[in-house]
């Protein structure tokens, strides 16, 4: 990072236009990589010029999150992104040649800074959490599995209703011992929790993981690290609806937005468990249990559709049911079954490979 910002300093010194290449992260440049069952992100790069009007303002940007950055690194503070974002945040007046007063602001949202982090990421290929950058991370891990974190050990089955709560950076924890038998990640943290009471962790010899909806990126890498590491099956258990099902494939093959980050994130070999939107049918789920789709989930379901990833026979078969019937389950209308009819259906699901790949 200081070489980046001496070469640019350099250049400014020099009299010649500071000129920054960074990878593009944009839609055009994901690539699908069919072998690897991931996204990339491609080749294309982006110049952004200091004397470019319409890049000055994210070039000063950049400089300016490059600093602050490097500044934490040396005083040895760890940072989180709403730190910097504040730390870096302030107003720059100025006059133009007829004397009319500007004023401008460094970034407006959050928004802005993250997006300029995650452009130093690519352009340095050194990852957020390497720079000791924190962001939340809202991972939580139950079941038979010893992690030690700064010389201690921690035992993920001994939290008793609570759990193991994931650090930034995961590849600073080492995994002592696992003796699970899979991995089941799990969208809702309400069903986490109640299968941690449940202790169906203990029945299944499981290791259950929630990153509470969408998943951060510690979760993502320490769902890799189980599967990759330690050759564990990977699970995912979701909400019947499109939404449940994008979150599946930001698990399995990475996201657009952090497509640079895929080969460190995504595993591809995790199975979708369900809900699926024909299981509906296939488990006799009442009426009065499902619910009407919105505008918003039938408009995801056509995004889906376009996905390279959801292209098998499977998946097109799941999607154009949904759209079909508009109609979409959540993981608590099994219960309309029984209370633990849950457990049967996860074990179904597992035992009779009803999963989707």
């Amino acid at each position: 990072m200081e070489e980046w910002g001496a070469e640019l300093a350099k250049s400014a010194l020099s009299l010649k236009e500071p000129v920054m290449e960074i990878p593009a992260r944009t839609l055009s440049n994901t690539i699908w990589d069919e072998k690897a069952r991931m996204l990339r992100l491609g080749p294309e790069k982006i110049h952004r010029r200091f004397l470019d009007v319409k890049e000055s303002r994210r070039f000063m940007q950049t400089v300016l999150m490059l600093r602050l950055i490097v500044d934490a690194i040396r005083a040895d503070v760890y940072p989180t992104i709403r730190d910097l974002y504040y730390n870096g945040k302030h107003t720059i007046v100025f006059k133009d040649p007829l004397g009319r007063v500007h004023r401008e602001n460094t970034w407006d949202e959050q928004a802005e800074s993250n997006g300029v982090i995650e452009d130093i990421e690519v352009a340095t290929n050194i990852l957020r959490e390497e720079m000791g950058i924190s962001a939340d991370v809202k991972g939580k891990v139950v079941g038979p599995i010893v992690v030690r974190s700064q010389g201690y050990e921690l035992d993920a089955s001994k939290f008793g209703e609570t759990a193991l709560s994931l650090p930034v950076n995961v590849d600073a924890l080492e995994i002592v011992k696992v003796e699970a038998s899979y991995v089941l990640v799990i969208e809702k943290d309400a069903i986490f929790q109640r299968l941690v009471r449940e202790k169906f962790w203990s029945q299944e010899n499981a290791v259950l993981i929630t990153a509470k909806g969408m998943p951060d990126r510690a979760t993502r890498r320490f769902v890799k690290r189980l599967n990759e590491e330690y050759r564990l099956p990977v699970y995912v258990l979701t909400d019947g609806d499109p939404y449940g099902i994008y979150i599946y494939s930001v698990y399995k093959s990475g996201s657009i937005k952090l497509s640079y980050e895929s080969e460190r994130l995504a595993t591809p070999k995790a199975k979708f468990l369900g809900v699926a939107p024909l299981d509906i049918e296939r488990y006799k789920i009442p009426d009065q249990f499902v619910i009407r789709a919105t505008d918003r989930d039938i408009k995801r379901a056509q995004e889906l559709l376009k996905y390279p990833w959801f292209q098998n026979d499977v998946w097109k078969k799941e999607l154009e049911y949904f759209l079909k019937t508009k109609k979409k389950v959540e993981i608590e209308a099994l219960s309309a079954h029984g209370l633990k009819y849950l457990h049967d259906y996860i074990k179904d699901k597992i035992r009779g490979n009803k999963f989707i790949d």
